[in-house]
């Protein structure tokens, strides 16, 4: 008789310590699983309502599965709960906050418990080595890593690491990038989460962070310590402005980040795929900082003045100057302006006379209208019928020969002069008034206005020089109080009239 074939005995413990080497997870979470399957699996087959717990042996693998009833002295859920006297027919001297265990069968179990186990432990190896992921990555962020590009969804960039996945989701990748499958890619990790679905860490490779990292593998400078990044900013896969300076006088920053001809920050031009970095001298002095910042543009003025917390700077620059101080759809301006933290407005020269004409023009109307003489005119006494000249003339010689003369004169004023009766002085009064109506509706000083500006309008006709002009600007503004004069930080914060330097003398520095 042949040898029955008997199934070797399987040690369920050992099994497990094997899987939670293999999968790097602690042994007691996969003994947890384990447990509250089994106490799953007993619910579900005794069809207990009550809270079921079960409990494997650390040493023979076996299971015990127990209801779990809580002694209260008042009973809220009577599924969970026994009062102290019901507790008593199953523990004598039982008190409220004992726990009493009933035992469950676990007989029969086998194929319930094994299709519970496989799911709670599938789910809980899956939260186990999510959570092992980001306690490994959570400490990293900020940091550069290598991968591979593994594939595409939905635009999003699946990036192999190794021991993880990670994502380089849409409005992290740069548009002046294109990348293959199979491709090697170096990002920054930008954020690492726990939610259940999809690749826990986030890279980047449009942060900020990204050209850091970089600047501090190609220059040891910065590594040591040496030069600071002071701040920087990107518009990804175009341009880049870094601010730094030396802890050192005799280290220049500038020099140190840019390298022998070019090859420290080339290098990280290349990785940047052709991005432009601006290097820039940082300097206290917000002036300079700005002049530095709006590079490659070369600044004629700087104007600050503050806003609430934020500085306001006013930059004057040559026409020619201004496309490039702007950039390619505001591009310069605005990284200049998050690099020094300030708001920066461009203006051209050219702009900057139109305001000063238009200054100008207003500060004359407002004299002009306050020291003129109210506009006047004679009598046309030739206007009245029957009028004899005899009479005109003594109008005349009485000083009432101009319609405003006539109208402050009275009635009775009137009636004194020989030949003139009741009726003609009302004609003559109401003359005066009709013509005085007309005469202070005739915008006389807004055309003397209009023409000054036309005239300041034209370079061709101008005699002033650019100082001059400038002088003129300066004394109109102080005595409209909208003075615009330039000014730059003084050495308590406040701000302070900068040197007469003339136009087109002062540059970057």
């Amino acid at each position: 008789m042949a040898q029955q074939a008997q199934t070797p005995e399987i040690n369920l413990t050992e099994m497990l310590r094997q899987a939670a080497r293999e999968k790097d997870i602690d042994f007691e979470r996969w003994v947890a699983a384990l447990e509250d399957a089994m106490a799953s699996a007993a619910k579900k087959q005794h069809r207990i309502k009550e809270p079921v717990r079960a409990h494997m042996d650390r040493e023979t693998g076996k299971f015990e599965a127990f209801i779990v009833k809580q002694v209260v002295e008042e009973v809220v859920d009577p599924v969970a709960e026994w009062s102290v006297e019901e507790a008593q027919d199953h523990r004598p001297g039982a008190v409220a906050g004992d726990e009493i265990l009933l035992p469950v069968s676990t007989e029969g179990l086998g194929r319930i418990a094994a299709q519970s186990a496989k799911q709670v432990l599938y789910q809980r190896v899956r939260e186990a080595e999510r959570e092992k992921i980001y306690n490994e990555y959570i400490d990293r962020v900020g940091e550069i890593v290598n991968g591979t590009v593994k594939r595409f969804e939905r635009g999003d960039m699946i990036v192999d690491l190794g021991r993880t996945e990670a994502i380089v989701a849409r409005d992290h990748q740069s548009r002046s990038e294109r990348y293959s499958q199979g491709e090697r890619i170096r990002a920054v990790i930008h954020e690492v989460h726990k939610q259940p679905k999809g690749p826990q860490v986030v890279l980047s490779r449009t942060s900020t962070q990204l050209l850091i990292k970089l600047f501090e593998m190609e220059v040891p400078e910065i590594y040591d310590g040496t030069v600071v990044i002071k701040n920087a900013v990107r518009a990804a896969g175009e341009r880049a402005k870094v601010a730094v300076y030396s802890r050192e006088r005799d280290v220049d920053p500038v020099g140190a980040c840019v390298g022998m001809k070019g090859s420290r920050v080339q290098a990280i031009i290349r990785e940047l795929r052709g991005e432009k970095i601006d290097i820039i001298e940082y300097s206290d002095d917000l002036v300079t900082f700005a002049q530095s910042a709006l590079a490659p543009a070369k600044i004629t003025r700087v104007s600050v003045h503050h806003q609430a917390t934020t500085p306001h700077l006013d930059v004057i620059v040559e026409d020619e100057q201004l496309a490039l101080a702007i950039g390619k759809r505001g591009q310069n301006v605005r990284l200049a302006s998050e690099l020094i933290g300030s708001r920066i407005d461009i203006k051209s020269e050219s702009d900057v006379k139109g305001e000063v004409a238009d200054a100008l023009a207003r500060l004359l109307q407002t004299e002009l209208a306050a020291s003129a003489p109210p506009p006047d005119e004679e009598v046309d006494f030739s206007a009245f019928d029957g009028m004899p000249e005899e009479t005109a003339q003594a109008l005349r010689d009485s000083g009432l020969g101009t319609v405003r003369a006539v109208a402050e004169a009275t009635a009775e004023d009137l009636e004194e002069i020989e030949g003139v009766d009741a009726e003609l002085a009302g004609r003559l009064l109401a003359h005066a008034a009709e013509r005085i109506a007309e005469l202070d509706a005739t915008p006389e000083a807004g055309d003397v206005v209009a023409d000054l500006v036309a005239a300041a309008e034209q370079p061709s006709s101008s005699t002033i020089s650019d100082q001059d002009f400038l002088a003129a600007l300066s004394k109109a503004f102080q005595e409209s109080e909208r003075q615009k004069s330039l000014t730059q930080p003084g050495p308590d914060g406040e701000t302070e009239a900068t040197d007469e330097t003339p136009e087109g003398e002062r540059s970057e520095g």
